[in-house]
């Protein structure tokens, strides 16, 4: 049987971490791709002790998404390999300090653009091909906070990036890939935390418990 194989941006913590690691106990392979060396290694500790009968594995790709370069070698390489991919879980994302969009940091912005706008428009096109050879599947995980005060440069960078994942949704209806758009509940994870300092944790969503929920459904 062919092997299923997941390519997730975003990997190294939050939900990108907890789905990973629900993959591979599912028996999938997951390239995990994440700019923090640390957080990987973590997530690959974690996978290693799962030792589930048919538990998958990982391949561990620390590695910059706005990098063009960097991911269209992942996505050679992974051609090269398998020669498919079944899911794509884009979880990258940069959230800016909460700021009056009069006071927004130029480079605060032009991150949020490049993570969470450009570097989208940029993967589709390197990935598309990997998808259409495995049926697979792409997903996106909206945030909606466009047009919410101090949300300014995570909000537009946000919603531009969901809006062009619709548009590819729309466009490969009949010709696929698939692409989803999912809204998670929310979590304690370290963006949520950037933007609700002090928050008591205690009524949010474990992101373990967060990724069976999105991965059952999807």
């Amino acid at each position: 049987m062919t092997e299923r194989l997941a390519l997730i941006t975003g990997a190294s913590r939050g939900l990108g971490a907890a789905m990973a690691e629900q993959l591979a106990a599912r028996g999938w392979h997951v390239v995990a791709v994440a700019r923090t060396v640390g957080g990987l290694e973590d997530l690959d500790d974690r996978v290693k002790t799962l030792k589930l009968p048919g538990s998958g594995g990982l391949t561990l790709a620390p590695m910059d998404v706005t990098n063009d370069d960097a991911m269209r070698h992942l996505c050679l390489s992974i051609h090269q390999r398998w020669g498919h991919l079944n899911l794509w879980l884009h979880t990258a994302i940069h959230a800016a300090p909460l700021a009056p969009a009069g006071s927004v940091d130029v480079k605060d912005w032009e991150k949020s653009i490049a993570t969470n706008t450009r570097a989208t428009g940029t993967l589709i096109p390197m990935i598309e091909p990997l998808l259409r050879a495995g049926d697979g599947k792409a997903v996106f995980f909206d945030d909606p906070r466009a047009g919410e005060k101090f949300f300014g440069a995570y909000g537009a960078s946000k919603a531009a990036q969901i809006a062009l994942a619709r548009s590819w949704a729309a466009e490969n209806v009949s010709i696929g890939p698939q692409v989803s758009i999912v809204t998670p509940n929310p979590m304690p994870t370290a963006t949520r935390a950037r933007f609700y300092p002090g928050e008591d944790r205690a009524p949010l969503f474990a992101p373990r418990d967060e990724a069976a929920r999105l991965l059952d459904l999807l």
